[in-house]
């Protein structure tokens, strides 16, 4: 053999055994992971839906790992400004975040977006679909949907619908009702579900959708009027309240859903690994008896499922984002 020969061979020999030592280490990560705390930002305010799965997500990891889970919550900007930093975090597996059906809604809304919602994320685990509850205030003179829409009809522009901020689906919901049943009424946008919803208490707005995890409990303790839900089919969580396309909007339905992502570049194994521990998490059936009676659906699903997913919801919701005419820039 030439010494050119010999030295690709030598190239090729050092080549193989550096794969073998990184593949090595990157199992022994995974292995060991995790070894310290994780750091999982929820994007929005506590209290509302994010928040309640993120916190019961994080203690199941914290009972499954032995590993504390910090809820970091980084609200604004329609859950932009927490993605970014878990998008800018060191791709480890040490810091993931919970995001909502906003997350391939802002790839439409925002003219400059602060990230890529598909490039710059590991998607690791679809949690949990479920829809939203259309509420109104106790001082409105509405007991039902058709009631709702024949008092805006007497009244465009009128009656107004908070919403957890500009863009949100929380927004696009009542948007596409306004379309659907020919109705005017004005948007008024909040920093999260939780204030909207103390306002429509208040009466200083008149009505809104929101998850049913924040809704549902006011509507029972009767602050609120629970008038329809957003899905095909009625909740479990709220089995008396009809569907929107019971209610007077035939061919409602709208969902919204919440899943975890990391970094983008976060090794493979540990995305596999922390698949495997929510998987296991969420069909544990306590977390589904909980989650079904917050107004959830357990979902599921691999990485890869989840990552077409979002494709796929980038696609459905930017249709409605430029119907609405939102656009933030």
């Amino acid at each position: 053999m030439n010494s050119i020969g010999r030295t690709l061979m030598l190239v090729c020999l050092l080549s193989a055994a550096h794969f073998q030592v990184a593949f090595a280490q990157g199992e022994s990560s995974a292995a060991k992971y995790p070894e310290r705390a994780i750091r999982f930002i929820v994007p929005f305010p506590p209290g509302a839906a994010n928040d309640l799965l993120a916190r019961a997500v994080g203690q199941g990891l914290f009972e499954r790992w032995g590993q504390s889970v910090v809820i970091d919550n980084r609200g604004g900007a329609g859950g932009t400004l927490g993605a970014a930093i878990a998008a800018r975090a060191t791709p480890d597996g040490y810091t993931i975040v919970i995001v909502p059906a906003t997350h391939a809604i802002n790839v439409t809304l925002y003219a400059k977006p602060l990230y890529d919602a598909v490039k710059d994320f590991a998607p690791i685990i679809l949690i949990a679909t479920g829809p939203y509850m259309l509420v109104a205030g106790p001082s409105v003179p509405a007991r039902s949907v058709k009631d709702l829409i024949a008092l805006a009809k007497a009244r465009p522009g009128q009656l107004n619908y908070g919403s957890a901020g500009t863009g949100n689906a929380t927004h696009l919901i009542g948007e596409l009702m306004k379309s659907m049943a020919g109705i005017e009424i004005t948007h008024v946008p909040y920093k999260g579900v939780s204030p909207a919803l103390t306002d429509v208490i208040a009466g200083q707005v008149q009505m809104m959708f929101g998850s049913i995890s924040a809704t549902n409990p006011q509507a029972k303790a009767g602050k609120v009027r629970a008038l329809a839900v957003t899905s095909a089919k009625r909740s479990a969580a709220a089995p008396e309240v009809p569907t929107l396309d019971e209610a007077g909007v035939p061919g409602f339905d709208a969902v919204g859903w919440w899943g975890v992502l990391a970094p983008a570049g976060t090794p493979a194994e540990i995305i596999s690994k922390a698949n495997r521990e929510i998987a296991a998490i969420i069909t544990d059936p306590g977390m589904q008896q909980w989650l079904k009676g917050q107004g959830f659906q357990p979902a599921g699903g691999s990485p890869a499922q989840f990552a077409q997913f979002i494709k796929t919801e980038i696609v459905k919701w930017g249709k409605l984002v430029k119907a609405s005419g939102a656009r933030l820039d």
